[in-house]
């Protein structure tokens, strides 16, 4: 809650110049809840209380025009600077408790339970219905009480949230709907130590590393070049060799809470998993013999 400070909003806005611009390096937002914990987050300030769902909106064109920068994402903590009225930048900080470690204990246990949850995890998605795992311990992600969401602005304003707090609402929202796992960080854990808390509780193997492939900007393109080459082409070389590990994907998952044979999903399926595998590759290898016949493959040469 914003402290409350001497005077109201007449007595500290300065009106004898212009407002300062918002800055270059200012966030711009165009919309917020384009996911649903997005959604979420913008839904759960707005139930806090009649008042601050109220006072949400005096925030929107601040965010929208970037006049929120420097925003910084910690454990427990929010802080940003908003260019309003004055030259200087107003600081603001958002404080959401962290959950202790007996939630966290029982939310990664009920996540690591559900095969679902942990392969959404796991890929690096987060499960829809997540909160249910925290809300079974009585808990929740989102801010869900008056008093457990804490809010500062170093502006003279005394309403809580003032228009500089609720524009960093919305852009913190926006910093959600581009990465949900932000909201683990701001609740005490990050991504990593949630994922391998739940390979932990699945008895799971440290998941296989996998390439990113670098983004590609493609420049203006006539219709006439669509299918044209830009440039010399490529020497391609293909290998279809065998997996240094077969089933990694299965064993990542570690095994199911209802799993009761002595043997993990990953061993039974292994001698299947391999035989698709080699069966992939011949097959592979015969379209390369029918496309193009009388050339050696890889492996023969």
């Amino acid at each position: 809650m914003s402290a409350p400070r001497r005077g109201g909003w007449s007595s500290w806005r300065d009106s004898s110049g212009p407002k300062p611009p918002p800055p270059a390096h200012g966030i711009k937002i165009k919309t917020v809840g384009t996911t649903w914990w997005g959604q979420r987050w913008t839904a759960a300030l707005e139930k806090l209380s009649p008042a601050y769902a109220s006072r949400l909106a005096r925030g929107k064109t601040y965010a929208r025009t970037g006049r929120v920068s420097d925003l910084a994402i910690a454990t427990g903590a929010v802080q940003a600077s908003v260019t309003g009225s004055r030259p200087r930048p107003y600081a603001i900080t958002i404080t959401l408790a962290p959950l202790d470690a007996a939630t966290w204990t029982a939310a990664i246990a009920t996540l690591a339970a559900k095969a679902r949850f942990a392969a959404e995890l796991l890929a690096g998605e987060m499960p829809k219905d997540v909160d249910e795992a925290f809300c079974a311990g009585g808990a929740s992600l989102f801010p869900s009480k008056p008093g457990e969401l804490l809010t500062t602005c170093s502006c003279p304003d005394h309403a809580n949230p003032c228009k500089h707090v609720a524009a960093t609402h919305y852009v913190l929202g926006d910093a959600f709907d581009r990465d949900p796992f932000l909201l683990f960080e701001l609740r005490g854990r990050t991504r990593e130590e949630v994922l391998a808390a739940t390979r932990a509780a699945r008895g799971a193997e440290p998941a296989v590393p996998v390439e990113v492939t670098p983004a590609v900007r493609l420049g203006k393109l006539r219709e006439v070049d669509y299918d044209a080459w830009r440039g010399p082409r490529p020497s391609l070389k293909l290998s279809f060799a065998a997996p240094e590990r077969h089933a990694a994907v299965v064993a990542s998952l570690g095994k199911p809470g209802s799993w009761r044979e002595k043997a993990s999903p990953a061993e039974l399926l292994l001698l299947l998993v391999q035989s698709a595998s080699t069966q992939a590759i011949a097959i592979a290898l015969r379209a390369a013999e029918v496309e193009n016949p009388g050339v050696p493959d890889e492996e023969s040469m």
